[in-house]
């Protein structure tokens, strides 16, 4: 089977996560894409907001209708740091006849020099980059051996960011239909990112 895989801190899950997935998933005509929540996040400046539990089973509602979709709790269990390396040779471990590619997002394309142990990564994983419309993406600067393993995929033109996501919740301000029913039940359930996001 040929798997996508969607890592993130996902605080919160949005429909722009699920677009990517399944703009992917067509495109590069996987099998499905499973969603892998980070425990601690590498290049990421500031923790998750909410608990690694609670981005799991918000993701874990997010993709429970889709059955091309899944959420997988490895990186949660292990916990600390989560470097892609050490998910995907774990991964090939468990399923030995899967290929796996991660799907990322044009901002981050340019980053996976920094990716720990890259040059290993990229022997046991492909690169599906998302390009949106409004981008003109300039990959000359990566090295040639990720640009060789790197699928460009175009997906629309969705500017919904987590970060938004929760400076809304904490404004006060509703964020529903930018995220899924039932992740819109939980975060205000639990009153995640704010005071007052029960309206």
């Amino acid at each position: 089977m040929k798997i996508g895989i969607m890592g993130g801190t996902f605080d919160p899950i949005h429909i722009g996560h699920l677009i990517a997935a399944e703009s992917a998933r067509e495109q590069a005509g996987l099998d499905e894409v499973w969603f892998i929540p980070t425990a601690d996040p590498p290049l990421k400046d500031r923790a998750p907001r909410a608990a690694a539990e609670q981005r799991y089973e918000m993701v874990r509602l997010a993709v429970e209708s889709n059955s091309r979709f899944r959420v997988l709790d490895i990186e949660k269990k292990r916990g600390g740091v989560s470097y892609s390396i050490d998910t995907v040779t774990e991964l090939r471990k468990q399923y030995p006849g899967h290929t796996f590619s991660y799907i990322i997002g044009s901002d981050r394309m340019n980053d996976l020099p920094r990716w720990h142990r890259i040059g290993e990564l990229s022997k046991l994983a492909g690169f599906i980059g998302l390009e949106r419309p409004e981008n003109t993406l300039q990959l000359d600067g990566l090295p040639s051996y990720l640009r060789e393993t790197l699928q460009l995929v175009r997906m629309p033109q969705i500017g919904i960011s987590s970060t938004e996501l929760r400076e809304r919740l904490a404004g006060g301000l509703s964020v529903r239909y930018l995220v899924t029913e039932p992740v819109f039940d939980y975060i205000r359930r639990h009153r995640l990112y704010g005071p007052r996001n029960d309206d």
